[in-house]
């Protein structure tokens, strides 16, 4: 039976589960599924049934939308393999489904629209032989990618599969889209003072490094109208010198304020803040780096950059690990939940938009705190949803945390290269054979052990 409460002794509302309305778009609570996903889809850019059961285990979990990986608007820009596609209208059947199974519990799903540029780990044998593409030729300081000047014209074909990718995600049933210019990808290898040394209208200049994105967002809002979500997620510093500390810093936070000021005058309805110029980040993701998983994983992308054997030497030489890691969290954030939220609550003070913010969340009265004190309007979780699809169905019945926390090791994103996605943390598990069993439930289809939970959740949030 329900308690009843009076009106003067109702207990207040919990802020994390009030809907979140966007311009175009209302979210049941403020909890996200922040962009993450692994190997999981066809060579040739075609989803799967596995994506669409991955999906839904976090829709069943109850958060109140899902941002999808970043699904390439073209070949030549996919960061790996196997990530389904949004570069033809034959994909958009496939998102369609995605749709229609994520909308069964009362999910919206975000598309992101995404673009490697050179941050591409592995080229795909459809681009062996060509460099990625990029605002200069300039390498990354990490990996050591190669990259091709990308011409007017080429810029202004990037812009229209954008624009293509946008349209087809409304005709697909999609809740909105989010244009993925954070972590090093191609729009923030324009926005970058770091990585753009152009002498056109497209470098230079603060107005001119941002042209390319503001123009995708004003050529998206002409093809789809001003009825259909769009949002930005950005890096709010760049911290280009994070592990080398003789690199050029690039972009400031008072830089992503001014841009995404441009970016809600274009037509943006919200903005996602991350950190970092590259992926991975010593911000992001924050927490451990296992160089022994490292070791074992690196190797696949040897053959992608100039400084690869460098750094895989640094993960396998133990007496070269004590120096890699000195560098690597020499800039790191000593707490990870919530080590974005600065940045979050500096650009909610300058816009008019909503501001969801993303680093390591899953603690209720950390997040419920964020949210009540103006920091942010909502939180995306990616590891820390991995680790528990039911989260939002723990808070919502009471609990301030999962029983087995994400430990932040960040196995599961090395993992990655080669393996299927999902916590690869053993000491979560009561043995080895438990973890694989969890890792590959989404594969099988049938996710027993994510739909016990979530079930045992909702009985328990009912009886409240």
């Amino acid at each position: 039976m329900m308690p009843f409460y009076s009106s003067d002794d109702r207990p207040p509302a919990d802020i994390i589960f009030s809907p979140l309305a966007f311009r175009n778009l209302t979210v049941k609570n403020r909890l996200f599924r922040s962009s993450i996903s692994g190997r999981i889809d066809n060579y040739d850019g075609s989803g799967t049934a596995a994506r669409i059961n991955w999906e839904e285990r976090f829709a069943r979990g109850g958060v109140g939308a899902i941002i999808s990986a970043h699904a390439p608007v073209h070949v030549r820009g996919r960061i790996l393999p196997n990530y389904a596609f949004i570069d033809s209208d034959e994909r958009i059947p496939f998102w369609r489904a995605v749709v229609k199974r994520v909308h069964r519990h009362d999910c919206r799903f975000i598309l992101q629209l995404a673009h490697a540029g050179r941050q591409q780990d592995l080229a795909g044998v459809e681009n062996l032989g060509r460099k990625p593409l990029s605002a200069s030729r300039k390498r990354d300081s990490f990996h050591g990618f190669p990259s091709e000047s990308m011409s007017v014209s080429q810029i202004r074909e990037v812009v229209r599969q954008f624009v293509d990718g946008a349209r087809r995600a409304r005709e697909a049933g999609c809740d909105g889209i989010e244009l993925h210019a954070a972590n090093g990808y191609l729009f923030t290898q324009f926005l970058s003072s770091a990585s753009n040394d152009r002498f056109d209208d497209y470098g230079g200049t603060l107005e001119n490094r941002a042209r390319f994105l503001l123009e995708v967002i004003a050529a998206i809002r002409r093809q789809v109208g001003h009825d259909f979500h769009l949002q930005v997620k950005i890096s709010a510093i760049d911290a280009n010198n994070a592990l080398f500390f003789w690199e050029r810093r690039g972009n400031t936070l008072s830089e992503s304020i001014q841009v995404m000021q441009w970016a809600e005058s274009a037509g943006a309805d919200a903005v996602h803040v991350s950190a970092g110029n590259m992926f991975p980040h010593p911000a992001n993701p924050a927490g451990s780096f296992p160089l022994d998983v490292a070791e074992r994983n690196y190797p696949i992308m040897l053959a992608s950059g100039s400084h690869t054997w460098r750094n895989y030497f640094c993960f396998r030489y133990r007496w070269l690990r004590p120096l890699f890691l000195r560098l690597w969290h020499r800039t790191s954030p000593a707490v990870v939940e919530g080590a974005n939220l600065p940045l979050a609550h500096a650009l909610k003070k300058h816009l008019n938009i909503p501001v969801i913010c993303t680093g390591g969340f899953q603690i209720a009265s950390v997040i419920r705190r964020a949210i009540e004190s103006g920091e942010c309007d909502a939180v995306s979780m990616a590891r820390t949803a991995m680790a528990n699809p039911d989260l939002p169905l723990r808070f919502a019945a009471g609990h301030d945390a999962a029983e087995r926390p994400c430990s932040y090791c960040n196995r599961c994103l090395i993992n990655v290269l080669n393996h299927p996605l999902g916590c690869y943390d053993e000491r979560r598990f009561t043995n080895y054979d438990e973890m694989i069993g969890e890792l590959m439930a989404f594969y099988r289809g049938d996710d027993a052990a994510a739909a016990e939970r979530a079930g045992q959740m909702l009985v328990t949030v009912e009886r409240k």
